[in-house]
This record gives structure tokens, sequence and C-alpha cells, in this order.
């Protein structure tokens, strides 16, 4: 009996050490089963890490770049950019015939693009708002293009009000300076921006407004509606065609904005310091003369416009008139453009309306850089400032054009319409309390 009991718990115990060992054969598996596993993931993930390591040495460029000044060279740039003699010889050849670097204008930036070990991969210049040359290292050395730079175009208005100047107006809206520019151009026939504009005269206008997709450059393509309130009296101009088929202004009711003569030989912020008469006391002459012109003060360099189209009767220093250009033009008028700094035109040479012929300077006698402006009508000296209040405007538009004319300023106002809605919306929603809806019952 006592040996039967002794037998069954053996074979119990040995049941369970069987069990136990089973047991821990199974966990000491599953052990090595884990281990293994995480060996394979650690082996795939170093692989991985080691991939995206040579992922980024190899592809990953951070950019560098240095702002071009005057008299600043392309090899000086690449040089004080950290770029290797010999590179820079390759890439300054392989731009020749692409791209003429002369063309490179001070305030733009060249941009180096190197690897994170430090391995020149690009060098890139933005020409202009469209363009981009890129130079690139191959097998042979370098290669350059010219490459377009994707950019967005939409249709948008742009309102704002004076308080200093239509620069600065334009500034507060958000855009570029070449906006102010185009609306001076438009307005330019019947508006001195140097002396008509007055603080509270508001301007809008709709334009297509194209954008690079990096942000980073914007240029304005055509203007379809411009509006300028010059103290309470509006002015407005619709783009259509004129006779010859090319774009032009009108008002809304069909008159075009185009005259004989722009109101001003320059563009912006400039005071008229000696109007036309016929007794002046000569500052350097000390004397009592006919002064025959309008004098405007401004800086040495600000560019001068030809007031009208015409043909340049001479360019050149004349005694104490200093640098002058001297246009003619149809029906007997003649312009004259004294003290000039430079002169960009020559004789005989063709000029339009607008054309930049040179810039204020304070050659000759001249006490101060200013431009000394005459108007000759058939050899008579004339009152720029009388004659500019009624100068006779070109063409209306033709009759047949009418109906389409209709039609497009009906689109575009419908367009200033709507756009007026919505911002008046978006001001009304920062505005207003905030209102509970209504509970449902």
């Amino acid at each position: 009996m006592l040996r039967r009991k002794g037998a069954d718990v053996n074979r119990r115990f040995l049941w369970l050490l069987g069990l136990v060992l089973l047991l821990g054969a199974a966990l000491l598996a599953g052990v090595y089963r884990e281990l293994g596993s995480a060996r394979r993931q650690f082996a795939a993930e170093a692989k991985l890490a080691r991939e995206n390591a040579e992922l980024i040495r190899n592809s990953v460029v951070v950019y560098s770049e240095l702002g071009i000044r005057p008299g600043l060279t392309f090899s000086e740039a690449l040089d004080r950019l950290g770029v290797e003699p010999a590179a820079a010889a390759g890439i300054v050849e392989s731009v020749r015939g692409v791209f003429d670097l002369r063309q490179m204008r001070a305030g733009t930036e060249v941009e180096i693009g190197r690897t994170v070990e430090g391995q020149l991969r690009e060098v890139r210049y933005r020409i202009d708002a469209d363009r981009m040359l890129s130079v690139r290292p191959n097998e042979r050395g370098f290669v350059a293009a010219v490459q377009p730079i994707p950019s967005h175009t939409a249709l948008v208005t742009v309102r704002g009000e004076i308080r200093d100047s239509l620069f600065g107006a334009v500034d507060d809206a958000g855009e570029g300076p070449e906006l102010a520019m185009r609306l001076a151009e438009i307005f330019g026939w019947d508006l001195d921006f140097y002396s008509d504009p007055r603080q509270g005269d508001t301007f809008r206008v709709q334009v297509e407004k194209k954008t690079s997709l990096d942000g980073r450059s914007r240029t304005y393509g055509r203007v379809l509606f411009a509006e300028y309130v010059n103290d309470g009296h509006p002015y407005q101009a619709l783009l259509f065609r004129n006779a010859a088929g090319a774009p032009a202004y009108y008002s809304p009711a069909g008159r075009s904005l185009e005259k004989a003569f722009l109101r001003s030989p320059l563009k912006f912020s400039a005071a008229v310091t000696s109007g036309f008469s016929r007794s002046r006391f000569h500052p350097v002459l000390h004397t009592r003369q006919a002064h025959l012109g309008v004098d405007y003060r401004a800086p040495v360099g600000t560019p001068v416009q030809a007031i009208g189209s015409g043909r340049v009767v001479f360019a050149g220093y004349r005694g104490g008139n200093g640098n002058m250009v001297h246009l003619r033009h149809a029906n007997g008028y003649e312009t004259q453009y004294l003290h000039l700094s430079r002169i960009l035109v020559r004789s005989g040479q063709r000029v339009e309306t607008g054309d930049r012929i040179g810039s204020v300077g304070r050659t000759g006698l001249a006490t101060g850089p200013h431009l000394h402006f005459n108007v000759l009508q058939n050899g008579v000296h004339r009152n720029f400032e009388v004659l500019r209040r009624n100068l006779p405007s070109a063409e209306p538009l033709a009759r047949d054009d009418m109906a389409e004319f209709a039609a497009v300023r009906e689109r575009v106002m419908t367009q200033l319409d709507g756009a007026a809605l919505a911002a008046r919306g978006a001001e009304d929603a920062e505005v207003a309390p905030a209102v509970r809806p209504a509970s449902i019952r």
C-alpha cells in the first residue's frame, strides 16, 4: 500500500515536472522568437536610418544667399559665397550664351545650394518675376539654363486711401510700387501726381495679379478698371482698344483718356519752384530775365519722361541749359528738358509718350538739382501750367464699337460691385457683435 502510494506520488511529480519543463521550453521558444523579431526589426530600422542618412546627404540642399550691390560682379558674388575659383570659372563659362551677366541688377540676390556635407548642387539667380537662372553640376562640369518660375494669376480688386502719397497708399493696401506706377500712367493725362493728390483721396483698381508659387515675387498684368477720386472728383478708366486695335483706356462714357500731352514731365512728388514769367530775378546771373518755362525741384537721378510722342531734335550739352533734350511733336508743339544729369536718347530718335528720356540734374546754370521744362507752339513759348488745363483728347470710341464697349463696362462694373459687397461683408463680420442663434423648439 505504501509502495503504491509512493509510486503515485512519483508519477504526479514527474508529470508536473514534465509540464513545467514543457511550459519553460515554450516560454523560452517565445523569448527566442521575440528576440529574433526584435533583432530583425532593429536591423530593418538601422538599414532605413542608413538609407535616410544617405538620402539626406545626397538630396537635401541648403541655400545661402548674397544680395547684389552696385558694382558687384557675378564672379565676386560666387567668391563671397565660398565657391572655389575653379568651380566659379566653370559656372561663369556655362552661363555664357544663356544669360548676359551684365544684366544683373542691384537689389537682387544670388543663391548657392549645397548638401549638408557642403557639396555644391546649384547656383541660381532670379532674373525677374518670371525667370530663374539655374546652374547645376554634371559629369562634364556645369550646365546653365533659364527656367520659368511657376506662378498663379488671379483677378483682384485693390482699394486704398491716400494719407501721404500714392506709393504709401498702395503699400498700405498690401501691394507693390509697380501698381502705383501703373495708376500714375493711366491717369497721367488728367492728374499730375506731383501736385494733385489730396489726403483722403481714394482709389480702386481691378488688375491681373501674378504671384510666384513660392510667394517671393508678384507682378501685375492688365489693369481692367481703375478709379481715382481726387478731392471728391472721380476719374475712371476702362481698358478697351483704340481704332488701331491697341489697348487703350476710356471713361465709362467712351471718352478716350489719352490726350496730346501728359500733365507733367515727371511722375511723382516734385514741387514747382518757379513758374512761367516774363520777368524773373535769375538766381545765378542776378538780373531780371524772362523765365519761359516751369522749374520742378527733384533729386538728381529722378526719371524725366517725354510728355508726348515725337522726334528728338537735339540731345546734348548746350551752355547754360546744361544737358538738354529737345523734342518736336505734332501740330507745331515742341518741348525742352534742361539741366539733366543723364541723357538717354539721341538726336533723330523717335520717342513715345511716357518714354524715359533722361534724369534730373544740375548741369549748366543751376543753383540746385531741378528740371527746367519749356513748351513751344509754332516757335512761341507757352505757359504749360495754363496749357495743360485744356489739353485736347484723342478720338473717342467709334460708334460701331460702343455696343461691345458697353458689354465690357457692364461685366467689369458687376464684378466690382460684387467685390465691394464681399469686402463690406468681411468688414461687417469683423465689427458686428456675436449673435447667439435662437434655440430650436
